[in-house]
């Protein structure tokens, strides 16, 4: 009886998915990939062609991307992030289908062309059981009527199918944005335009503040989600954000699509975190071309060091759904790959974007959003998937064998030759240039005192060794304007995946892992129970409503 009981119960609690993680703190160590439901994988794996200018649904699913959790891993994200989920406008607008997920029309429902209920359940699942997590995005700040006309008074829209707010009173009166310099216009006036307007919620009504607050805790909580991305987050008036955030009980990532510094900062103080944009921009034209400006870097990553409320936790990125990708600037193999490390050596959550790795070129959006199924998930013979797989293995490395690697600033190290930036991330140094592949300029970074005395490096990127001087000092020549990731040869395990034949570490000391940081007794414990990859959190949750059950039943 006992038996038949716990057997029962176990179907029950395990049909519902339970959140992994939620804090910052469990992010912190993480890499996130970034996928476009509709265009990361069809559910029958088909070859079926996908037209970016036509702006209509290709048929991606969340199916599909369960189906590809392997190529994703492989890639060494231990995080994705999804598209928003929920029922958006059906019918074809004039800037086409909403196959991205970005214009809601009804966030009860979800979005029925991804797949139902408990294809999203089985998808958080599945990332569970790979200790890896879910970040989902959202849209609060508007809606996407079914009229294509608007007016002052708004008495032209049909709000009748918006749901759960079906009234003009529950949207700002209409007015387009137009003063980005004027916060009460940028937060109560309307996205989008006279063809397609995006109804912008009245988030100062404490009704739908409190629906709100209480959609979001029961979307977390019924999908396992452990983040979020909060779309047009500087939109909606700072205030509003404690509350919800507290609400989703989850990491929250803002985006706050702006280069200044300034005034993306306070937004970190209402949410865990934001997009990193304004090194984003810094980033791009850095490395766009031999002319790039580092300075302008430098001082951008200065000041956000300064002022972001926990650096560490901020999401850095290169190319996105929303900006041109890097290789539609330049193709210059060598610019692509020093850009494409930044993200993994400074201080933040890496962010990559599901294609990048497969050299996609794509310009603005439409264009930017490539299905990937055409590249068959492909990981052989692909310089960038392997750039990407080292990049995440060498920054786990690091992560194990510095204990405060991932809270720790990191550091320019003045180089005399402006095409060169060399950066210190104890126990990395990252050295990265902007010539280009084709430059015939002899350069050579130089770096004083960030290795031991006549310590052992190891390039991660190509498996070459420096040797420190006595001083703990280093001179290393650019080979073909390549970027190198330095890290000492102790750090690597001699059985692991990175330059094993150089490594001097013992076995197991560069972690493969998702980075959850866990002692090996906890997860032998939760080996033991069946609960592999899961939270300490989590197993005590699921332990006590098993307790509760037991009481519950005369037991």
């Amino acid at each position: 009886m006992f038996a038949t009981r716990f057997s029962v119960f176990s179907v029950i609690l395990l049909a519902v998915p339970t959140t992994l993680a939620g804090s910052a703190s469990d992010w912190r160590g993480r890499a996130i990939y970034q996928l476009l439901t509709d265009r990361f994988s069809l559910s029958n794996d088909s070859a079926t062609p996908c037209n970016t200018t036509q702006v209509q649904y290709c048929g991606g699913t969340w199916n599909g991307i369960t189906n590809h959790l392997d190529y994703i891993q492989g890639l060494g994200f231990d995080s994705i992030w999804i598209s928003p989920v929920v029922a958006n406008v059906e019918q074809t607008t004039a800037y086409g289908q909403a196959y991205h997920g970005y214009w809601a029309q009804d966030i009860t429902s979800l979005n029925a062309h991804f797949g139902t209920a408990d294809d999203l359940k089985a998808l958080s699942s599945a990332l569970h059981k790979r200790n890896m997590y879910l970040m989902v995005d959202i849209v609060v700040n508007h809606f996407v009527s079914t009229s294509s006309v608007a007016t002052s008074d708004n008495a032209t829209l049909d709000f009748s199918k918006l749901v759960p707010f079906s009234k003009a009173t529950d949207f700002h009166p209409y007015c387009l944005v137009t003063d980005y310099n004027n916060q009460t216009n940028v937060e109560q006036c309307w996205l989008g335009d006279e063809h397609l307007p995006l109804a912008d919620l009245n988030t100062e009504d404490p009704s739908i503040v409190s629906t709100m607050n209480n959609w979001i805790e029961g979307l977390v909580k019924s999908y396992g989600i452990d983040g979020l991305r909060i779309d047009t987050a500087k939109h909606i008036r700072k205030d509003f954000w404690p509350a919800f955030a507290k609400a989703a009980g989850v990491f929250t990532m803002g985006e706050v699509l702006i280069g200044d510094v300034g005034y993306a900062a306070p937004y970190t103080e209402v949410l865990d975190s934001v997009l990193d944009y304004p090194n984003y921009y810094t980033l791009t034209s850095s490395f766009s071309s031999q002319t790039g400006n580092f300075s302008a870097l430098i001082s951008s990553v200065t000041a956000s060091q300064q002022s972001y409320s926990t650096p560490s936790v901020v999401g850095s990125f290169l190319e996105n759904h929303d900006n041109p990708r890097f290789q539609s600037i330049t193709q210059d193999i060598s610019l692509v790959k020093n850009a494409m490390t930044w993200p993994f050596i400074q201080d933040g959550i890496p962010i990559l974007y599901q294609g990048q790795e497969q050299g996609f070129t794509g310009g603005a959006e439409p264009s930017n959003r490539e299905a990937l199924w055409p590249t068959a998930f492909q990981m052989s013979n692909k310089p960038l998937v392997a750039h990407v797989t080292t990049l995440n293995a060498v920054r786990k490395a690091a992560a194990a064998a510095n204990s405060s690697f991932l809270t720790t600033p990191l550091k320019f190290i003045t180089q005399q030759d402006p095409s060169l930036l060399a950066v210190s991330k104890p126990p990395l140094i990252a050295l990265l240039t902007n010539l280009g592949s084709n430059s015939t300029k002899s350069s050579t970074w130089v770096a004083s005192g960030v290795a031991s005395a006549n310590e052992v490096l190891v390039d991660v990127l190509s498996c070459a060794t420096v040797k420190a001087d006595g001083s703990g000092g280093v001179s290393v020549a650019v080979v073909g304007g390549l970027p190198q990731v330095l890290i000492p040869a102790s750090a690597l395990a001699k059985n692991g995946t990175v330059c094993p034949s150089v490594a001097t570490g013992s076995t197991g000391s560069s972690s493969s892992g998702g980075g959850s940081g866990k002692k090996s007794g906890a997860i032998s414990i939760r080996s033991g129970l069946g609960f592999e990859g899961m939270g300490d959190g989590w197993v005590v949750r699921v332990l006590g409503v098993v307790l509760l059950g037991f009481l519950a039943q005369g037991w």
